[in-house]
């Protein structure tokens, strides 16, 4: 496996798969969610309303994950995962969240995938703590991603993008 950071706009690397830190409706919203609908184009959002409902407004629970083509985008896939609310850390939103990352991952390894990026899931509009998700990302991945898997923890702002390089310098 092979980690890196990027701080850029997600929607232009050029991956096997980028991750969208969506909503459980997979309907687009803000962030990098949105950024990523638009990028994609309007089949992305065709692709999500053919996604079967679990129950009403909801395709895509918390914690799990759903794959769809990438469209208008570099990356052949995008792998939508919701990630917790922050509700003070005692919901379970850090095995919520490590359970984003494992499910990622094990539909990047049935689908042949062999880079991927991931967002900061969760630190956006759901208000996780950076310092802890970035925790709990790296040692995710680490612990869950297979041999030769190229791995971007794709950050948009600075601030994150040094978060995940102190976090791999520490560990």
């Amino acid at each position: 496996m092979h980690l890196e950071i990027s701080q850029a706009d997600i929607t232009t690397l050029d991956l096997d798969a980028i991750v969208n830190a969506a909503n459980a409706a997979l309907s687009g919203g803000g962030g990098v969610d949105g950024a990523i609908h638009r990028a994609a184009g309007p089949g992305l959002s065709a692709a999500c309303k053919a996604i079967p409902m679990v129950r009403p407004f909801v395709r895509c629970p918390t914690g799990e994950a759903r794959i769809t083509p990438g469209f208008d985008l570099p990356a052949r896939w995008i792998i939508h995962t919701v990630g917790p609310v922050w509700s003070g850390g005692h919901e379970g939103e850090p095995e919520l969240l490590a359970s984003c990352y494992r499910n990622t991952l094990q539909l990047a390894r049935e689908h042949g995938i062999a880079s991927i990026a991931f967002p900061a899931i969760s630190c956006g509009v759901f208000g996780y703590p950076p310092e802890q998700a970035v925790d709990i990302a790296v040692r995710t991945v680490r612990a869950h991603a297979c041999d030769g898997l190229r791995v971007v923890f794709c950050a948009f702002e600075p601030a994150m993008a040094e978060r995940y390089r102190q976090r791999l310098v520490a560990s």
